[in-house]
């Protein structure tokens, strides 16, 4: 299924309800969530190098991940 850009998916029933049903197969017993987006979803060190912005988020560079503001 195509969806625009414009589509945020954190308000989707559909996704909503297969990542319920994927904590309960799992037995998770408690979720944390956060009321805004909090920085891009690849890992330093991992998805890119130490130090360095990811490339292919360039919003986040130069921001703090959990507020959002520039720090440079």
């Amino acid at each position: 299924m195509a969806l625009a850009k414009s589509v945020d998916l954190r308000y989707d029933e559909e996704i909503g309800f297969g990542i319920s049903a994927f904590l309960r197969q799992h037995g998770v017993l408690t979720v944390m969530m956060a009321d805004r987006i909090i920085g891009c979803p690849h890992e330093e060190g991992i998805d890119y190098p130490e130090g360095k912005s990811c490339p292919e988020c360039p919003y986040w560079s130069g921001r703090d991940r959990w507020s959002g503001e520039v720090i440079n």
